[in-house]
């Protein structure tokens, strides 16, 4: 399902709990959180745009509905939905990947995030970073800008909680324009520096990154949502852990690698905007 879609069926869903609600526009967009003129935007048909990952939880917990029936995953607008196997494999496409990050988001609203990226942090790039990484992969430039957008976004919303824990290695050898990064002008590598530097500074502490050594410790990337799951990200898939103990057992390895922290949180700010540019 593409993003317009997506955006017509989310439309008509909410359209329906407004009168389901019966009560007027503003009375409804208050119980959600969000001003008349937000709610106007959201049902408009002239426009493609989805709430904010703190309002679609409102949504769902004011009027009892399931996130899935909002984002059009299941047809079921019961909270219940159906069981989750212990182990699944998302595909991503451009637009359902969106989706996915948003519905995973959500549903861990209070918990604290574990996120294990695969080169540089997603919330943290510039677009010229986000442009170089999706055309060296072939991948659409306008949805990883989407997911940059989001994420930041996410972690931008009050009581938010996110831990992010990669090598050192990976920020120095893009620092310095090796292996995927060879060929990358040295100015766009140094922007890139001071512009991630700049917004650790602004999200810390909610927002938190921690260097580990990756001659001590190896990770696959990968994210934790709270306690509800954990994805590993296999390169335009997510294996999708579901079953408690399975996340638990990634907990205790996102702590491991917290414990070979070279970097500290309070650090890594500095860490990255002294690095020597290439």
């Amino acid at each position: 399902m593409d993003k317009r879609a997506l955006s017509n069926l989310f439309r008509v869903r909410l359209s329906d709990l407004v009168t389901r609600a019966g009560v007027s526009h503003s009375a409804f967009a208050a119980g959600i959180g969000i001003d008349r003129s937000a709610l106007s935007q959201l049902l408009s048909s002239d426009s493609a745009r989805l709430p904010r990952v703190e309002t679609l939880l409102n949504i769902a917990e004011r009027h009892s509905v399931s996130l899935d029936w909002l984002l059009g995953i299941s047809h079921d607008p019961g909270l219940m939905g159906e069981l989750r196997p212990s182990f699944e494999i998302e595909e991503g496409g451009e637009d359902y990947t969106d989706t996915l990050l948003m519905k995973w988001h959500a549903e861990a609203a209070g918990s604290k995030i574990r996120y294990v990226p695969a080169r540089i942090p997603d919330l943290l790039r510039t677009p010229q970073i986000i442009a170089f990484e999706a055309k060296s992969a072939h991948q659409s430039v306008k949805a990883q800008a989407s997911e940059t957008a989001f994420r930041l976004d996410y972690n931008r919303q009050p009581g938010t909680d996110m831990e992010v824990c990669m090598p050192r290695e990976t920020l120095e050898a893009f620092a310095e324009g090796r292996g995927m990064w060879r060929g990358l002008k040295k100015e766009i590598r140094a922007e890139q520096l001071q512009y991630m530097s700049t917004l650790i500074n602004e999200l810390y502490p909610s927002f938190r990154l921690f260097l580990f050594n990756e001659k001590e410790r190896f990770s696959v990337p990968y994210t934790i949502f709270g306690s509800q799951r954990a994805a590993i990200f296999v390169g335009g898939m997510y294996l999708v852990l579901n079953n408690a103990e399975s996340i638990r057992k990634m907990q205790r390895h996102f702590d491991e690698l917290i414990r070979f922290t070279r970097v500290h949180a309070h650090q890594s700010a500095d860490f990255v905007r002294t690095l020597a540019v290439l």
